[in-house]
């Protein structure tokens, strides 16, 4: 045979052998034989994974691909077999593994430009002790007198299981015999998490997690052995205490540290294998520089014993000034363990201006501002008041069209009665008169002055109060009193009842004849006058408020004496107060005495100017201030008729 006939056939042999095979020798990126195994034994279902689908390999989200199974020795193309094989993307299912199945699997990702491939070793071994227990066991430790979880290794099965929204169940089971839920401490935490409770020297052994489930329409199972050992020693899961996951706020610009304070409880726990680390915008800080923006410090440990045993671990992020971005960012401690890896954070807001010194400064002083407006108001009311109505005269009503004849009618003891006195009189008759006639402007009728002889006392008494806008009510400490201080009140009451019986037969022959009239002589008709003054008044000021009464206390009365005083004038007093004459006599006493000098080098030329005649003084301006304002604004009467329809 020719050399060509024999290139020719070989050809031919390796062309067969290539499709026998299954697969063309491609030019594939190799990753070999993949590091972890998967065991199984017969009669369960082993589930094969590829890794090559995965953003390290190629970006499989965007490129398009397929996948295609083979055995290795063969070369053989593995398809879908009902109730033996069934491939879904990345994975292979094989159902009811027998002793064959033991072998070397090849997986090809291949997409329109390039292609990949990976060996995966599967081991089927004979079961131990009752065909329960697996040859091929995770250890895992239980810790005496706690509680300690057992953890199945089928998670990735489970995993993808779920992604297909297939359902599953686990069964567990100790040295081969099913473990029932709560018997012997023992706790079906979560799918994948036996726990059991205050764990003792009996709870080693073997423990075996079935999982079942139904895939392709058939019904098969998986099992995973543990091999747990009980140890005196332990260690639990690091609890990190702080951050607490919680809002912290900062000043821009300032520097800013923060610890991450771990515990880990256990009487024996091996610190060399526990680490704390910081995150910031999910990237590792690892700097211990302060000259970098973040830098952390080196793990602090120690000890405790009381009243849980365990081990601290303290850890500080650290930044020498914060700048915008490190706001609104959250930071993370993750304390990493062979147990579990618990973080914890806290997200850093900027710091609110602090408005509680400017906010405590302004209600201090508005506080301040309001007391001292307070105590000037009380002290320098009259001022104030007086002051206003004569800038803003305007605001207050024109009293000529009030149709009142006087501002004031002025009531006060009179010759030949009890609590009569000729200061009183002085006061009434020429004091009053000079200063708020003369001086101030305003319009008295005084009894004793201005009546008319002949006039009957009812009419005048009432006609003359209701002509006027005010009455002062002058008396001194004996007025309603008698000339003793100490005559009795009930003698006083006696004698206006007998007063006010007059008053009212005399009125009524008076309204008839009007015989009872003014001779200005006759006692009776004074003191019945003083009586029917205080009546009308008190009646006017208290009961229909038609009337403002103003009482002007010409002495200091004592305690005593306004006890004997008549109820109408005591609650007036005590409800509007009094304008006190003899507090400015007072305030003259004090001025004679200072000025006697100046008063005898002058000849006493300048006597008219002494505070008890000067309208500026305390007493005339509290006078004033109880008279009837002289403004200017006009109020028409038809208007207000009008109005009030």
């Amino acid at each position: 045979m020719g050399l060509s006939s024999k290139l020719g056939s070989l050809l031919f042999f390796l062309g067969l052998y290539g499709i026998c095979s299954g697969f063309l020798q491609e030019n594939c990126t190799n990753y070999k034989l993949q590091f972890k195994r998967v065991f199984s034994v017969p009669g369960d279902v082993a589930m094969l994974s590829s890794t090559l689908v995965s953003p390290d390999v190629f970006n499989f989200t965007s490129v398009p691909y397929n996948i295609t199974w083979y055995e290795s020795k063969t070369g053989r193309e593995l398809s879908n077999q009902p109730g033996q094989i069934l491939v879904r993307g990345e994975t292979l299912w094989l159902f009811n593994v027998t002793q064959d199945d033991d072998r070397e699997y090849i997986t090809i990702v291949r997409t329109p430009t390039r292609c990949y491939k990976q060996t995966i070793r599967l081991e089927v071994n004979q079961p131990d002790a009752g065909k329960c227990v697996r040859p091929h066991k995770a250890d895992q430790t239980l810790t005496n007198g706690v509680n300690s979880n057992l953890f199945c290794p089928l998670k990735d099965e489970i995993k993808k299981l779920d992604s297909y929204n297939i359902t599953s169940s686990i069964k567990w089971y100790k040295d081969c015999n099913l473990i029932v839920d709560g018997e012997d401490n023992i706790i079906y935490l979560e799918k994948t998490k036996l726990m059991i409770e205050g764990v003792m020297p009996h709870h080693k052994g073997f423990y075996t997690c079935t999982l079942t489930f139904t895939l392709g329409g058939v019904t098969g199972s998986v099992s995973e052995t543990i091999d747990a050992k009980v140890n005196e020693e332990y260690c639990l899961v690091p609890e990190v205490r702080e951050p607490a996951n919680k809002i912290i706020k900062a000043e821009m610009g300032s520097s800013f540290e923060r610890r991450c304070l771990v515990f880990v409880p256990g009487n024996k726990c091996p610190t060399i294998f526990i680490f704390i680390f910081w995150f910031v915008r999910d990237e590792l800080v690892f700097s211990t520089d302060p000259s970098d923006h973040f830098y952390t410090s080196e793990t602090r440990m120690w000890s405790q014993d009381s009243p849980i045993k365990g081990v601290w671990l303290e850890r500080m992020l650290m930044s020498s000034k914060l700048t915008e971005k490190d706001f609104n960012i959250n930071y993370t401690c993750q304390a990493y363990s062979d147990r579990e890896n618990p973080v914890g954070y806290f997200t850093l807001l900027p710091a609110e201006p602090d408005l509680i010194l400017p906010m405590g400064l302004v209600f201090g002083g508005v506080t301040v501002l309001f007391i001292i407006s307070v105590i000037v108001y009380y002290l320098f009311k009259v001022d104030i008041v007086l002051w206003f109505r004569r800038a803003f005269s305007i605001f207050y009503t024109n009293t000529d069209l009030d149709g009142k004849l006087y501002d004031a009618y002025v009531a006060y003891p009179q010759n030949c009665l009890d609590g009569f006195n000729e200061q009183v009189e002085t006061f009434a008759l020429h004091t009053l008169p000079q200063v708020l006639e003369k001086a101030c402007g305003y319009k008295l009728f005084i009894a004793g002055r201005d009546c008319l002889p002949g006039q009957a006392i009812v009419d005048s008494v009432d006609n003359n109060i209701q002509a006027s806008r005010r009455l002062l009510l002058l008396y001194n400490a004996s007025t309603f009193t008698g000339k003793s201080p100490t005559s009795s009140v009930s003698s006083y009451n006696k004698n206006i009842s007998k007063k006010s019986d007059g008053i009212n037969h005399n009125e009524s022959r008076t309204s008839d004849n009007s015989s009872m009239s003014f001779d200005g002589s006759d006692e009776v008709h004074s003191d019945m006058r003083q009586q029917l003054e205080c009546v009308a008044a008190m009646h006017r000021a208290l009961l229909d408020a038609s009337l403002k009464v103003v009482l002007v206390e010409l002495e200091k009365v004592t305690p005593a004496q306004l006890a004997l005083f008549p109820e109408s004038v005591r609650h007036l007093r005590k409800k509007q107060g009094a304008v006190c004459w003899w507090k400015n006599q007072r305030t003259r006493q004090r001025w004679k005495t200072c000025m006697r000098r100046e008063d005898e080098e002058k000849g006493g030329q300048d006597a008219e100017l002494s505070p008890s005649l000067s309208p500026s003084s305390r007493f005339w301006k509290k006078m004033k201030y109880h008279m009837p304002v002289r403004g200017k604004r006009v109020v028409y009467p038809e208007k207000t008729a009008l109005l009030n329809l």
